[in-house]
C-alpha cells in the first residue's frame, strides 16, 4: 500500500469522506429577503441563497415570469453544528404556518410556505416536525406542504441585487419588514419563541 493511499484512508477515517460536510435544503417562507436574513442569522448554517423552485419554468426570473414557482431559499448548514430537526424548529417559529393565500402582507402562490425535501429521511423529520406543530394549535389547520425537492434557481444576473438584501439594504429591508407585519404576526403566533 502506498504512503498516499495510507494517508488518504486515514484522512477518511479520522475526518469522515466528506459526505457529511455540509447539508443543504430548501425552504419556502414567503419573502425570500426575510427567509435569508431570519437563517443567516442560525448558528451552524454557513449560506443562505435566494431563488426560486418548485415550478415547471426553466430559469424563472423576478421581474420576469417565475409562475407555478416558490420563493425560497436554500440554506447551507454543517450538520455537526445544527442538525435537519433544528434547522426546521427555526423554520416553523418564522412563518405562519396557518396562511393559505402567502404569508404576511405578500400574497399569491409564489409567497406560500413550504418544505422541500430530498429524501425520506428528510420526509419522515418534516412530517413529524409538522405534526408537533400542529399539536401545538388545536383545531387550527397547518396548511404548509412537504413537497419532493426540485431545481432550485438562484436568483443571478442583473437581479442579483436581491442575495444578500438584507445585509446590502438594511434600511430598505427593515422598512419593507416593518410595514408587512411580519413580526407582529410572528410574535402573535409563536410568543417568545419568535426568532424577532
Amino acid at each position: 500500500m502506498t504512503s498516499k493511499l495510507i494517508l488518504i484512508l486515514f484522512s477518511m477515517l479520522i475526518f469522515g469522506s466528506g459526505h457529511a460536510l455540509a447539508d443543504k435544503t430548501v425552504l419556502a417562507g414567503g419573502c425570500f429577503w426575510c427567509m435569508e436574513s431570519d437563517f443567516g442569522k442560525l448558528e451552524g448554517v454557513t449560506d443562505v441563497v435566494s431563488g426560486f423552485t418548485g415550478g415547471t419554468l426553466k430559469d424563472p426570473t423576478y421581474y420576469g415570469n417565475h409562475d407555478g414557482h416558490y420563493e425560497a431559499v436554500e440554506i447551507t448548514y454543517d450538520p455537526k453544528v445544527v442538525s435537519y430537526q433544528q434547522v426546521l424548529d427555526h423554520y416553523w417559529v418564522n412563518i405562519d404556518p396557518f396562511d393559505d393565500g402567502g404569508q404576511f402582507c405578500d400574497r399569491g402562490h409564489s409567497y406560500l410556505s413550504a418544505i422541500f425535501v430530498a429524501n425520506a429521511e428528510e420526509r419522515r423529520i418534516a412530517e413529524e416536525s409538522k405534526k408537533r406543530v400542529a399539536a401545538q394549535f388545536p383545531g387550527k389547520k397547518v396548511v404548509t406542504p412537504i413537497l419532493e425537492a426540485a431545481t432550485f434557481y438562484p436568483i443571478k444576473g442583473d437581479e442579483s441585487v436581491h442575495q444578500d438584501y438584507a445585509k446590502n439594504n438594511p434600511i430598505q429591508y427593515y422598512y419593507y419588514r416593518y410595514n408587512c407585519g411580519r413580526d407582529n404576526r410572528l410574535r402573535t403566533i409563536w410568543g417568545d419563541k419568535a426568532t424577532h
